[in-house]
């Protein structure tokens, strides 16, 4: 079965190590729900000094075309920052349903955890 792509954005927290625990948890449960998720945030740190304004130009430039290659973009965290909001509105002026986390396991029918 071909799994649909789904981007996964999501705010960073205090520490690099919980930043990456995050975004796996996150990547698992969409991968649960029938996905193949996609999320630079948890990858790109390995290879990418975001501290380098060409850097970190470039992983914005990767974001989005990984971003416009998904079916969908799932929104996770309580927070949203402008980072997140440009995702949220690329993916509006593509025509990409964007989603929260707790929707595509309802969507899924898997609405409680």
């Amino acid at each position: 079965m071909k799994r649909p792509l789904a981007y996964i954005t999501a705010a960073g927290v205090s520490s690099d190590h919980e930043n990456t625990k995050l975004a796996a948890q996150y990547c698992r449960t969409v991968y649960e729900a029938g996905f193949s998720p996609i999320c630079p945030t948890l990858y790109q740190p390995l290879f990418l000094n975001d501290a380098v304004p060409e850097e970190h130009k470039s992983g914005i430039d990767m974001g989005r075309d990984l971003l416009r290659r998904s079916h969908v973009l799932v929104v996770c965290g309580h927070t949203v920052t402008e980072a997140m909001k440009n995702d949220i509105a690329v993916a509006q002026r593509l025509g990409i349903t964007a989603t929260t986390l707790e929707g595509i396991l309802t969507v899924k029918g898997q609405g409680r955890r």
